[in-house]
């Protein structure tokens, strides 16, 4: 009997998740360590986070990704 292949977490840099996020890279560590989302240290001591943590955390909080730069509209 064949056992059925399973896909390995994807983790993220510090860098990639900022990106997901659309945040500085240091929000991102700051947001884990305040427990908002997991993280795991490398063997080398370099934080990387489950990439299904960080989309499921920003369908929770309701931010999308933000749409293309367009013109504001002016204050008033």
């Amino acid at each position: 009997m064949m056992r059925p292949r399973v896909q390995p977490e994807r983790l993220l840099t510090p860098a990639e998740g900022a990106a997901l996020l659309r945040v500085d890279p240091k929000t991102v560590t700051r947001w884990a360590e305040q427990g908002k989302f997991g993280s795991i240290r490398t063997l080398g001591g370099h934080r990387r986070y489950s990439e299904a943590e960080i989309r499921a955390f920003l369908a929770g909080t309701g931010q999308g990704p933000m749409p293309a730069s367009s013109p504001s509209a002016p204050l008033t």
